[in-house]
């Protein structure tokens, strides 16, 4: 799987976890050039609280793109340590 925005991959790997139809990327897969923490974070009943980056691309950059589960709850646990992307990120 690979995630791609403006034409560059910002993750890529061969064992994602799929979540509610999202694919949550290894962290270590990651191309951490391109991504900046946010202040945002959002709540969900079951998977916990949600932590996002900012991706940035040749100047461009895609507010909020990504989100992971710095510590999520226990019936989400496999998606630890994992990254996924939204908001016109292409994920194939």
């Amino acid at each position: 799987m690979k995630a791609i925005w403006k034409n560059t991959v910002l993750a890529e790997s061969e064992k994602t976890i799929v979540v509610e139809n999202n694919h949550y990327f290894p962290a270590s897969s990651i191309r951490k050039e391109y991504f900046n923490k946010s202040d945002k974070t959002t709540s969900c009943p079951w998977k916990g609280t949600a932590s996002y980056y900012s991706i940035q691309v040749d100047g461009a950059i895609n507010k909020d793109a990504a989100w992971y589960y710095p510590d999520p709850k226990l019936a989400a646990k496999e998606i630890k340590g994992h990254v996924a992307f939204w908001k016109g990120v292409e994920v194939s």
